[in-house]
């Protein structure tokens, strides 16, 4: 429909194993450098995960007052944060006038991991009456969404995706089709996650999913023939979504415009990707017959890429499905090869590295690329970030469960 609203990125915002500021983790990672280093959040005796992708030097006190942080789970300051640094690069002010059309959808794979134990171990030791009060409200996923909101003032839809690692894309996509339908103008999207907690690492870890090298700088290998599981990531990821019209009106900044949403199920299995991945294969076809270009209109996918055996190959595989011969000139990089894997956050990092590398004609890099693998035999932009006009670009997260989502970007033009 030609009244539908065109649909722009006005701010982004960003907490995450590169770097605790927009500006700073895009300069590391179109430096092709690494955020993973050895895990300190918890003893590493205790499993056989010994490396992760931590956050680092995070104050949340720097974005909220010191008691109101006490009443958050790590994921949720994440949030915070990441929301607030992106209202003020979309030099945004949220008044009256504009709260009651400005929404909040963030997603969570697991939400308030952390406090969930620490709460447990109270219980266990002292019983219920030494529960914190703030137990509920602090664990809960959507709980990201409802401070953002409450923090901002933003009254419109208050929204959470849980989607495991497709949490952030398909918030992203939910978020974006809010705006598209006129239920909002403005919305805080994208996603948040605190994984680096005993259950998680010790589920994640008995399930075989998560790579035992203790190699740091390496472990993390998307792609690569000698991959051998992903590594565990922290942090939030969060963009300004806004009509065109809202964002005209204001005279705002535009990074890009976002066209086209995918989200499909795979009925397949808990875990493991349908063969040959046609679920995800079908949420990319999907995000590009709602963007309304052509597949070889499309220069650059940010992939799903864990650095899993099955990912890789299954993704690799629903590219060529899609885009047929273009798949080899498709320029494909998966940026968890920096930052590992940020679960339900993955989506929200790697839309902001998407538009970026639209904006900016910089493809990032995928790292630690030294080992062809036959059966992954496209362009993955290995090792070194490459300069290239991109018109338009997709992003891709797969979640346990058989959850797929795509979204794709383009080029802002008048």
């Amino acid at each position: 429909m030609s009244d539908t609203p065109r649909v722009v990125i006005t701010g982004m915002g960003t907490v995450n194993p590169m770097g605790n500021d927009l500006e700073t983790t895009w300069e590391n990672i179109t430096a092709g450098k690494s955020g993973v280093g050895e895990l300190t959040r918890l003893d590493k005796n205790d499993f056989p995960m010994k490396i992760a992708a931590e956050v680092k030097d995070f104050d949340p006190s720097d974005f909220m007052d010191k008691k109101e942080a006490r009443k958050m789970d790590r994921f949720t300051q994440f949030a915070v944060a990441s929301s607030l640094m992106a209202l003020k690069d979309a030099n945004l002010e949220i008044t009256e006038e504009i709260a009651e059309r400005t929404g909040v959808w963030i997603g969570s794979g697991i939400g308030g991991m952390e406090t969930y134990e620490q709460q447990f171990r109270l219980f266990q030791k002292k019983g219920y009456r030494r529960v914190s009060p703030f137990f509920v409200p602090m664990m809960i996923p959507d709980m990201a969404s409802g401070q953002v909101s409450i923090v901002t003032g933003a009254k419109g839809i208050n929204s959470c995706t849980v989607t495991a690692c497709a949490s952030g894309t398909n918030s992203i996509g939910d978020a974006f089709k809010v705006i598209q339908r006129g239920d909002a103008d403005i919305m805080i999207t994208g996603g948040a996650e605190a994984p680096i907690t005993s259950m998680a690492v010790a589920g994640f870890s008995t399930a075989k999913a998560i790579t035992t090298s203790e190699d740091a700088e390496t472990a993390s290998r998307p792609f690569d023939k000698d991959r051998s599981g992903f590594v565990m990531g922290e942090g939030a990821g969060i963009v300004i979504l806004e009509s065109l019209e809202s964002a005209q009106k204001r005279g705002a900044q535009i990074y890009a415009e976002i066209i086209g949403y995918g989200a499909t199920g795979d009925a397949y299995h808990i875990t493991a990707p349908a063969p040959e991945g046609e679920g995800g294969a079908r949420a990319m076809t999907q995000a590009i017959k709602d963007s309304g270009l052509k597949p070889e209109q499309f220069q650059y996918m940010n992939a799903h890429g864990t650095s899993t055996p099955y990912n890789d190959k299954f993704e690799t595989m629903a590219l060529k499905q899609v885009f047929g011969d273009h798949a080899y000139n498709l320029a494909v990089s998966s940026t968890k090869s920096m930052t590992g894997h940020l679960l339900g956050a993955a989506g929200g990092i790697e839309a902001i590295f998407t538009i970026k590398a639209i904006k900016d004609g910089i493809i990032p890099p995928t790292i630690n690329y030294d080992t062809p693998d036959p059966d992954c035999d496209l362009d993955y932009v290995p090792n070194e970030s490459r300069k290239q006009d991109i018109e338009a670009a997709l992003s891709n997260s797969l979640g346990f469960g058989g959850h797929n989502a795509t979204i794709a970007f383009k080029r802002f033009e008048e």
